[in-house]
């Protein structure tokens, strides 16, 4: 991360105005706004208060321990593979988490290729930029259902996993040739480890319900699953249950795990690429647009 490189990501959230570099660590816009950078390169504009809560530290140890042994590898190979082609120099991971997938795709990337790693939480983004590389990689504290403060067209690629989404903000920030790559569990992910312990279920027709809410903007182009049998021990289950949106009843519940579990689970994840299929919308600085900017369900 320099301060050149994150600015050149980002416009300004209050004006919609670029954003440029003024040393040694801050970015201004021609309107007069300022915010300062991390020195862990990454700048925060969060502007409200978040409707939901981001990953506690709790719950990103757990799945970087998770990631790390390799449990999901056949996934990340799968995000990693519909990501790629075409020109790919500058990715979003929005909903970055320990930056894992990111590193993955990043490994595979030119060298002048550029991640820009997002997330509601500061500390997932912090940890990101650090598994990335900090000189691949700039880090940005946003919330995905509110406009972000990232430019028009500005990506070749977003990718999603397992994270929030907003589809009008990311037809925005992808360029006319880009594509949007999501991750999202099928209703039998880890159905095993489901039916033992205390943990959110998964929705039936997932993506397909998701295709369809991005219709207005996106055509779903390719779509793949990774699907295959994890052996699981005491701590992975426990890892598994706190990584997720499990995790944060597990704070104050404890892990919960019963003395009986399975041995084996369930991985199912698809991976959905879509591509533009409407003019990016772009945008007008206007009185009107910044009094009604809103989150995005």
């Amino acid at each position: 991360m320099s301060l050149t490189t994150l600015s050149e990501w980002l416009r300004c959230p209050i004006c919609f105005l670029p954003l440029e570099a003024m040393p040694p660590l801050a970015l201004g816009c021609d309107d007069g706004h300022r915010f300062d950078v991390n020195k862990h390169g990454y700048v925060s504009m969060l502007a409200t208060q978040p409707r939901v809560a981001g990953d506690t530290p709790q719950m990103l140890d757990a799945r970087a321990d998770l990631l790390s042994s390799g449990a999901y590898d056949a996934v990340a190979h799968l995000i990693t593979e519909n990501v790629l082609g075409g020109r790919t120099e500058r990715v979003i991971d929005a909903g970055t988490g320990t930056g894992h997938y990111s590193a993955k795709i990043s490994s595979r990337l030119s060298r002048s290729a550029r991640i820009l790693a997002t997330d509601i939480a500061a500390d997932a983004v912090r940890r990101s930029v650090r598994h990335i590389g900090r000189e691949r990689a700039d880090g940005l504290v946003a919330d995905t259902w509110r406009p972000l403060p990232i430019r028009d067209g500005v990506a070749d690629a977003v990718v999603n996993v397992f994270a929030p989404r907003n589809p009008e903000e990311f037809r925005r920030v992808l360029k006319d040739d880009g594509r949007l790559v999501i991750a999202l569990p099928q209703q039998d992910h880890l159905i095993e480890l489901r039916e033992a312990l205390p943990m959110l279920d998964v929705p039936p027709d997932k993506s397909q319900r998701l295709a369809e809410d991005f219709s207005a903007h996106f055509t779903l182009e390719h779509s793949a699953t990774a699907r295959y049998r994890l052996s699981v021990t005491r701590d992975t289950a426990v890892a598994l249950r706190t990584m997720g949106p499990s995790g944060h009843h597990t704070a104050a519940q404890g892990p919960m795990v019963p003395a009986a579990l399975p041995r084996e689970v369930t991985v199912a994840v698809d991976v959905l690429r879509f591509r533009p299929n409407t003019v990016r919308p772009r945008t007008r600085r206007s009185d009107d647009q910044l009094s009604s900017s809103s989150s995005v369900d």
